[in-house]
């Protein structure tokens, strides 16, 4: 059988809201189980905020990195092993793969050696707290696994295999989840930073376990290339090759390098302007230092609850970038349109009820969640704001990717970046602001980058919006399922209180909006079919008399 054949024979990509439905279980099975090991090891005596202030510092400057040497690097190498292996070129499409990890592996082990060698320094300049460099210096060796992994991934998704990415994902956050409360249970009666560096510490193993599990199937899975196969690149130099991928990862590269400088920028911000603006009230340095990552903690606690709504709605921003570009190559700007709108339509529909119960439960759930260091409430109602712009930016950007418009939301988060940081500065070191400062800055952040960028989106592509229906109908459905909870929950704690009302009040509300949704018919027949087993949900909603058959 020949090469052209094989890539004939080659099952058919998965729907676009099936695609969506795969990547959503891998990022919430992902999220879960990064908030069960931060659970854990949040509550365990003598961690708590400050634990975890040390913790998520040393990993903010470690993602940094992991962005700049990693992120991006899935979707461009896939795009162009998928190139490749369309035309039959399957050897072309191994050479891609072999120079880039060739070069992304040596990026990311100049990168490695960096950190680790410079964590003292960084360490001191960016948090004026020495003692996270130990966090710091055991992650350094995962960035070029992480790196090597990434590749992989990149050349699996170009074959079509999406199993080695979704499994790869899981497999480590799993091991992360077991291996952390392990080793900081392990670590129990030493000083925050030395209990918060062990639990780093099984990030590293568990991604280079991940990264032996990815050799494995490649070995079993890589294109069987023809010695006798001719390349119609096989004249290109390798530098040539590298500059194709170069040229399409910079611009995803900034995006993602940005996006992830804004937590930094709280994490740093936050430690300083603390330190400076309750510098009289805790004379003793060490003191003061404590205090800060105790309020960088919470910070962290918080990043790790809005993360996990914004994580399932990624999935949207990640199936838009071929649904688009497939749409717009075949200039079909009317599929183009339709998934662009539905999409953020669907994202305002799964993010708002997350918002409006992170208002209506703050304490509660951080009580339920956070037994041992339930601090942070007010932060957590605050941040829920900016969580609703930051799902609709996650999404629009993926249209603008496959719109080829891969700068615009570089330039929106970078804008957004510079407002954040000068307003952080500000308002944090305000001792009657201090971390709401961080809350404020962010809405102003992510507001700035969504007008950006959705004005930039308007203009490339219709957004057939109708505001009463996608818009005003969702927030009154979010609204009111936020009230009722909230009284749900006050009734609750006279019965039974505790986790269980919490509980109960979490269930009732997502069952309340459900309702409400339906009632108000805020979902066309045609959205409808467009769920995974839409047409099964459409037949009984029919039956109940909610739509009529059509």
């Amino acid at each position: 059988m020949s090469n052209q054949e094989q890539v004939n024979k080659k099952p058919k990509t998965n729907s676009f809201m099936g695609n969506v439905l795969i990547l959503m279980f891998s990022h919430i099975m992902v999220k879960i189980l990064g908030l069960v090991y931060k659970f854990v090891i949040t509550n365990f005596e003598g961690f708590g905020d400050t634990g975890l202030g040390y913790y998520s510092a040393g990993y903010q400057i470690y993602s940094v990195l992991l962005a700049l040497s990693s992120i991006g690097i899935p979707s461009v190498i896939s795009k162009l092993v998928s190139e490749r292996t369309a035309t039959g070129d399957e050897k072309g499409a191994q050479r891609i793969f072999k120079i880039g990890m060739t070069f992304f592996v040596g990026i990311g082990i100049i990168l490695s050696f960096g950190l680790f060698f410079g964590a003292e320094y960084i360490a001191t300049a960016v948090f004026n707290v020495p003692d996270t460099k130990y966090v710091m210096q055991v992650l350094a060796p995962a960035i070029a696994f992480v790196s090597a992994s990434a590749v992989f991934r990149g050349y699996f998704a170009g074959l079509n295999d999406m199993k080695p990415t979704s499994y790869s994902q899981i497999i480590e956050q799993f091991f992360n989840c077991v291996l952390s409360i392990t080793f900081v249970y392990a670590l129990l009666g030493k000083e925050p930073y030395i209990m918060a560096a062990g639990g780093n510490l099984s990030t590293t193993l568990a991604i280079l376990l991940t990264f032996v599990y990815l050799i494995i199937y490649y070995k079993k899975k890589k294109i069987k290339v023809n010695k006798d196969a001719v390349s119609p690149e096989q004249n290109l130099k390798a530098t040539q090759l590298l500059k194709k991928i170069l040229v399409i990862s910079i611009p995803v590269t900034i995006s993602s390098i940005i996006s992830v400088v804004n937590p930094l920028i709280d994490s740093a911000t936050v430690s300083r302007c603390i330190q400076s603006a309750f510098a009289n009230i805790y004379p003793i340095k060490e003191q003061l230092e404590a205090f800060a990552m105790s309020k960088t903690g919470i910070l962290s606690k918080v990043d790790t609850l809005v993360n996990l709504p914004t994580a399932i709605n990624v999935a949207f921003s990640t199936a838009l970038v071929p649904a688009i570009s497939a749409a717009i190559a075949k200039k079909d700007s009317e599929t183009a349109s339709k998934r662009m709108t539905f999409s953020l339509f669907a994202s305002l529909l799964i993010i708002l009820p997350c918002a409006a119960g992170f208002i209506s439960l703050a304490q509660p759930i951080l009580n339920l969640i956070y037994p041992s260091a339930n601090n942070g409430a007010e932060v957590l109602m605050i941040f829920s704001i900016p969580m609703i712009f930051i799902a609709l930016n996650q999404t629009i950007n993926g249209g603008l990717y496959g719109l080829n418009k891969t700068y615009i939301p570089a330039i929106a988060l970078a804008v957004g970046a510079i407002i954040k940081f000068v307003l952080n500065i500000i308002l944090i070191s305000n001792p009657k602001i201090e971390i709401m400062g961080a809350g404020i800055s962010s809405i102003v952040c992510q507001v700035v980058a969504f007008l950006i960028t959705f004005i930039t989106l308007k203009k490339h592509i219709k957004i057939k919006f109708k505001v009463g229906r996608m818009i005003i109908a969702p927030i009154f459905a979010a609204t009111f399922m936020g009230v009722c909870t909230y009284f749900i929950n006050m009734g609750l704690n006279n019965f039974i209180g505790g986790a269980i009302s919490t509980i109960i009040s979490i269930i009732l509300g997502a069952v309340i909006y459900a309702v409400t949704i339906l009632v108000l018919r805020i979902l066309t027949k045609e959205e409808i079919m467009m769920i995974p087993f839409g047409t099964k949900l459409y037949a009984i909603l029919v039956k109940l008399g909610i739509y009529k058959k059509s």
